[in-house]
């Protein structure tokens, strides 16, 4: 087995020869910053310091050709070949390791024409423990795993409750929305992510969604106001048209009850009668804000969006280290 060392910390783990860095780093209860598992949002990038890795595939979006000469490496689908030493920016570690369970399905809920509520319970003598803003993966009968973000708080007893966006020729959102059949039995592995609210921080929190990136944020809103945390927060969430916004309701009722709670909706193509703020969430964000110094911004989308909105905001004063993002990616068909 290779051994790991992070630069920074002095922390050490080994990874097997069937792994890669990021899946040993979780095994071993290290805290690497992650989001896809699949190379291509860019949120385990990291430098080589000594020693080597090859990479499986992943996307150009993810990592240049530029960054990998320079030493870059994404951890999720980097494995080593040899010892090495490594030098990324650790999570705040949430001492929670992802478990195998079984889980039925309790109720299907169409919330768009293509977006679906899938809402499924643990057995009874089992409770998981995650962090709002964390995401399970469905293993499927072939092996091959679908990765979605819990959309509610901890708190809630009624089990786990999940956003899909129908995808033409999705081969498993298809089968959500088709054929699958309520109080059926699937497999889950969670909690994954390093996409959680940083509590220690009395920041105000811009939160940025498209589409079902609002699942997430969803999470960790209502966990904000269960735990009665006092922080400001404004959300601005993005869609082509208002069906996109398939929560708007709920936003609404939080703006209107919620006096720490801003809700700013976005279109990108709205029809003729929207009265409301029209582009792209991440440049409406810097026309309200031009100083984003004093911030932290919770950001959740494709991972195009992620990493515009990174650019955008780092450009507009705000520090790396306040900028938390989950990019959410499709399956290869």
């Amino acid at each position: 087995m290779a051994k790991v060392t992070i630069q920074s910390s002095g922390h050490v783990f080994e990874v097997k020869p069937s792994q890669t860095i990021l899946e040993a780093a979780i095994a071993s209860g290290v805290n690497l910053p992650y989001s896809c598992r699949t190379g291509a949002c860019g949120s385990c990038k990291g430098k080589v310091i000594a020693g080597k890795v090859m990479h499986d595939d992943y996307q150009n979006t993810a990592m240049t050709d530029v960054e990998l000469a320079a030493g870059s490496a994404l951890f999720c689908c980097a494995r080593p070949l040899g010892d090495l030493t490594i030098d990324v920016r650790e999570s705040v570690g949430t001492g929670i390791k992802p478990r195998i369970l079984p889980v039925r399905v309790s109720k299907k809920e169409l919330l768009a024409p293509d977006v679906m509520a899938l809402h499924i319970q643990l057995p009874a003598s089992e409770r998981l423990q995650f962090l709002p803003g964390q995401y399970i993966e469905f293993i499927l009968r072939n092996g091959k795993r679908r990765a979605f973000s819990i959309a509610n708080a901890p708190h809630a007893d009624y089990g786990i409750e999940l956003h899909l966006r129908l995808v033409k020729g999705g081969e498993f959102t298809e089968y959500v929305f088709n054929e699958l059949q309520e109080k059926a039995i699937m497999r889950i592995e969670a909690p994954f992510g390093s996409f959680h609210l940083r509590e220690e921080s009395n920041k105000p929190i811009i939160f940025a969604a498209t589409g079902t990136g609002f699942a997430p944020i969803k999470a960790i809103i209502e966990h904000m106001l269960y735990s009665d945390i006092q922080r400001s927060m404004t959300l601005y969430w993005g869609g082509r048209q208002l069906v996109d916004l398939y929560m708007d309701d709920l936003c609404r009722r939080w703006a209107q009850h919620v006096p720490t709670f801003t809700y700013i909706p976005v279109l990108s193509k709205p029809n003729v009668d929207w009265a409301g703020r029209t582009g792209y969430v991440q440049h409406v964000i810097t026309e309200d804000i031009p100083d984003l110094s004093g911030y932290e911004a919770y950001v959740c989308g494709l991972p195009n969006m992620v990493d515009d909105a990174q650019k955008q905001f780092a450009a507009y004063g705000l520090p790396q280290d306040a900028f938390f993002s989950d990019a959410f990616t499709f399956a290869p068909q």
